[in-house]
């Protein structure tokens, strides 16, 4: 992952030393040697102090303080300031400030103010960058680089409107094939000029200010998402590459926001750039378990099955929801390692040091405003560095393999939310969580693979709302699943091509010899609607009756085994649940979206008919998972519950790396509890 050995995993967050006095920052050195730190992210919002006016660079103090982490054993993770742009830049060039949703251009203040397709900021980012890189080559603290900082907003300036057009034309080629594309005929949007086209927002094609999804013309807000995504791909690129001009090897990343789920940004295709995969983790304080594995999980997808490193998390309490409660004793080492049994190869956290004033002066951080060692803080962060610290790079590379996988998809998951009619309450997270949270409640590993992917190393695969299917990707599938190859989908699947336009013939399009089906039509349910499920043909423990909501396909098989039938309404004793044989393969589809306790026991059986059995059998809300690494295989067992749970880890000696010794058969867990395991010891 680094240019340099790193004898232990990383351990530390962001430093903002540049808020402090000088005689704070040694203090803070104390402070980090006492809690284990040995990396601290500098420089992230710094562009002001670097650069205080067009032609001036001042990094005195950032000399000062890249040496003092030097001197103090800690590497340096160099941000390159640019999440902020300086208010003389905005003053002196306007087309560096965004303009938002409802056309407002915006004035200077906060931060992802920039717009990613400002001549001024591509300029001036890209130099400052540069210079950092000339400055620091040398600098034996240098480990890795940080690009900006969570990356994700939207502008609708006429700069961004200028390179829509160019986008466009070297998307399609001509107008005649956009046209196709985006539908125009309809409601007389025939395009003749490129300059006729304009960004969609609330001024032009979307319906609402409140909802950003409602859009009358579904390709061209589409295609917006995608360039978007890509403009500030191309931001980030011209960041990275003025540092790689100077130092050709260096480690160079950018921190994912949204706890990995962010929309706006296509992370499968920003993957392909990022040297590690670097992630910001601040999940809902009352979701499940199962929240953050996912998207733990999804992280280490992202480059297939690469570690990723956890860049931000918090020791404390928020500051920016309505209520920021604090994380109870133990939870935020409980987190930490389940970061780490995901595929996480370093705990940072936002901040080293909480503020003392501004926005984020009550965001937690392992130092607080009493600036001292005597707090809870503090000691749960210096037993997590200890422990990191015995572990040496026991784990630093492990992996996670996978038999099973779930595709995800942004292109689908914009086109899904950005379609009209049927129903707001189809989710597309929403659907993919649940399907996770199968796996991840029978301890199955499951990965994250993009509709690229390579498919040859999994026998299960789970698509949920397959809504898009991009050219070729059916009969990939089709591959897929004749080599012996278990598929599921689910209903809203095969609807419409990469521009959002319905293939004729029939649902499921595309997918319909595969899956063996024809969906004559998909009725949406209210809100507090409910169907049942009744299964006809058992399937493993699959028996009896379940509740489902959202839609509901009005299905006929051709040639697909009925399994399920539907309870109520007019198409009471119709198809819900179809297995297709296919080749040596099969093709399932579920018509509807069916309750928890039923995809438990759907894909239990499907991985048993594949031969992947649950790693541990374990209470509710206690998981388990493994990494590998030089053929040793760690356990993790994480007890997420307020009581204690015993787990029978089996009749083998296992060595617990954290307390020492060996250990088998039934274990106790204390509430919030941490074991990892080396097996068979």
């Amino acid at each position: 992952m680094f240019n340099k050995p790193i004898p232990k995993m990383l351990y530390g967050g962001d430093y903002n030393p540049e808020q402090w006095p000088e005689e704070i920052w040694q203090e803070d050195m104390r402070l980090f040697k006492l809690a284990g730190v040995d990396i601290a992210t500098i420089n992230v919002f710094s562009w002001a102090l670097n650069q205080p006016d067009e032609n001036t660079y001042e990094f005195g103090w950032l000399d000062k303080v890249m040496d003092m982490l030097h001197d103090n054993g800690v590497y340096a993770c160099m941000g390159t300031g640019t999440a902020a742009h300086p208010a003389w830049m905005a003053t002196k060039y306007p087309d560096v400030l965004t303009v938002d949703f409802e056309g407002r251009k915006r004035k200077y203040g906060r931060r992802h103010n920039s717009c990613a397709n400002s001549p001024t900021f591509k300029t001036y980012s890209q130099q400052i960058a540069f210079r950092l890189a000339e400055r620091y080559k040398n600098h034996p603290a240098l480990l890795l680089w940080h690009v900006n900082n969570e990356y994700g907003w939207r502008c609708y300036c006429e700069n961004c409107e200028k390179e829509f057009r160019k986008w466009l034309q070297r998307k399609y080629g001509s107008l005649d094939a956009l046209n196709e594309a985006w539908y125009t005929r309809f409601w007389g949007h025939t395009f003749y000029d490129w300059n006729e086209i304009v960004l969609p927002n609330v001024l032009s094609e979307h319906l609402s200010s409140s909802n950003q999804d409602a859009t009358a013309f579904q390709g061209i807000s589409l295609d917006y998402a995608r360039f978007n995504s890509d403009s500030i791909l191309e931001s980030y690129k011209l960041e990275r590459d003025a540092i790689k001009s100077i130092i050709p090897n260096a480690v160079v990343t950018t921190n994912f926001q949204g706890n990995g789920t962010y929309k706006p940004l296509d992370y499968f295709k920003w993957a392909k750039e990022l040297d590690v995969i670097a992630l910001d983790s601040y999940p809902p304080d009352d979701a499940p378990a199962s929240y953050s594995s996912m998207r733990h999980d999804l992280m280490r997808g992202l480059k297939n099955g690469a570690p990723f490193m956890l860049m931000e998390s918090c020791p404390s309490q928020l500051n920016w929801k309505p209520q920021n409660p604090l994380k109870r004793p133990g939870v935020s080492r409980l987190w930490s390692y389940q970061a780490i049994s995901r595929g996480a190869d370093s705990i940072m956290y936002f901040q080293m040091r909480r503020c003392s004033g501004a926005f984020e002066k009550f965001h937690g951080a392992m130092i607080d405003h009493a600036g001292h060692e005597n707090t809870r803080v503090f000691r749960e962060c210096a037993l997590v560095g200890r422990e990191l610290g015995r572990l040496g790079d026991r784990i630093v590379g492990a992996r996670t393999p996978a038999k099973a996988a779930i595709v995800f998809d942004w292109d689908n998951w914009w086109a899904i939310e950005y379609s009209s009619g049927l129903t707001d309450q189809l989710k597309y997270l929403q659907e993919v969580q649940k399907y996770y949270d199968a796996f991840h409640g029978r301890n199955i590993a499951v990965d994250f693979v993009s509709t690229e992917s390579d498919l040859s190393g999994y026998d299960v695969l789970v698509a949920p709302v397959l809504y898009m299917v991009k050219e070729g990707y059916a009969e990939k599938l089709e591959r897929f699943v004749s080599a012996g190859g278990t598929f599921l989908t689910t209903a809203f699947s095969g609807i419409v091509d990469e521009s959002d336009k319905i293939p004729l013939g029939g649902y499921p399009g595309k997918l319909r010899k595969l899956l063996g089906i024809w969906v004559e039509e998909i009725d949406a349910l209210l809100p507090l609607q409910r169907n049942l499920m009744r299964v006809s043909n058992p399937v493993g423990e699959l028996t009896g009756s379940y509740e489902c909501s959202v839609l509901c396909d009005v299905l006929h098989a051709e040639g697909a085994e009925v399994l399920a039938e539907f309870g109520r309404e007019f198409y009471q004793g119709m198809p819900a649940l179809t297995r297709n044989s296919f080749g040596s393969g099969e093709a399932w589809y579920v018509a509807t979206s069916p309750e928890p306790r039923f995809l438990d026991k759907l894909v239990l059986h499907l991985c048993a008919n594949k031969g992947i059995t649950p790693l541990l059998d374990t209470p509710s809300n206690v998981e388990a998972t493994f990494r590998e690494k030089d053929g040793n295989r760690y356990l993790f067992v994480l007890n997420h519950n307020d009581d204690v749970k015993w787990v029978n880890i089996g009749p083998l000696p296992h060595r617990d790396l954290l307390s020492g010794g060996d250990i088998s058969g039934e274990v106790k867990l204390e509430p919030k509890g941490v074991l990892l395991l080396q097996i068979g010891v």
